[in-house]
């Protein structure tokens, strides 16, 4: 079921990925305005090197291990998310990219489905762009950001029923991407790489889903319609949490959205023309 548009955000509350945030407020900057229905979910932060053997969840709560080091501890009940890390985290890197494994299991309690996806906008309608990894998503999310056209989330995309939630107003590049593009603020090293940042402006909180686009390589330039059967394999595969699906009808309802595989050389020269078979192709 969509959550309810006509909610007005409170005074003052900000979020990301359909979730109400506190204790993060030196991080509004790369947040978007909340509906007052999303869940509020407090982020705490304490040091410790994190000693589990190895990641749990329950219907109430999760521990999450970090590949840089540390935990995360979920309680559904009291909606806070306890960052156990060794080090000082800011909170940049927080709401992103550290935020996304929580909202993936938020999603999986209220019985939405995350995918590792960028969004944008066009036509009124989210576009969810699914890549594996080195597929060029974040770089293709910046060049459309660039192009002035709304960018709804990065690395991950929450959605419920027929509605996606924005991410966080970043996207983050690699070192060639930023400097191809020529944006971009170097932040140093945050989780397994150093990132340059690109701010995103504010976007509405939630927006229709319009369908799927997933990235390829070619040799030429095409966005190639992907069968039904064909969707349902490819989003099973994108999902932000390995565990089943809480609604496998659902699922079946995101893949019956229109979908295409936008295929491309990998070579600068063509990133423009890619970028305009794209918004041709949803249009």
């Amino acid at each position: 079921m969509a959550p309810e548009r006509a909610s007005a955000r409170p005074p003052g509350e900000f979020g990301a990925y359909g979730l109400r945030l506190s204790n993060v407020e030196r991080a509004k900057r790369f947040l978007a305005p909340a509906r007052s229905s999303w869940p509020r979910v407090e982020i705490r932060r304490r040091f410790s090197e994190g000693d589990a053997a190895q990641e749990w969840l329950t219907d109430s709560k999760a521990l999450l291990r970090l590949q840089t080091g540390g935990e995360i501890h979920l309680d559904r009940v009291r909606g806070r998310a306890t960052y156990a890390v060794p080090r000082r985290l800011r909170s940049a890197e927080l709401v992103h990219p550290f935020l996304a494994p929580v909202a993936a299991v938020m999603a999986y309690w209220l019985g939405r489905e995350s995918f590792h996806a960028g969004a944008f906008v066009a036509g009124g309608r989210a576009w969810g762009v699914i890549g594996d990894r080195g597929s060029g998503k974040s770089t293709m999310m910046a060049a459309l950001a660039v192009a002035r056209v709304p960018v709804l989330s990065d690395d991950l995309l929450v959605v419920e029923g027929g509605t996606a939630f924005t991410g966080p107003r970043a996207v983050d590049l690699r070192a060639d991407a930023a400097a191809k593009l020529g944006v971009g603020e170097s932040l140093g090293v945050v989780g397994a790489r150093e990132r340059w940042r690109l701010a995103l402006p504010v976007t509405e909180p939630d927006v229709p889903l319009g369908g799927w686009v997933f990235l390829g390589w070619g040799n030429g330039i095409e966005a190639v319609p992907v069968t039904a059967s064909e969707r349902v394999v490819r989003l099973h595969a994108g999902r932000g949490i390995n565990l089943p699906p809480r609604d496998p009808d659902a699922m079946l309802g995101l893949a019956a959205l229109p979908a295409w595989e936008l295929r491309r050389p990998k070579a600068w020269n063509s990133a423009g023309d890619a970028l305009e078979q794209l918004l041709e192709t949803v249009a």
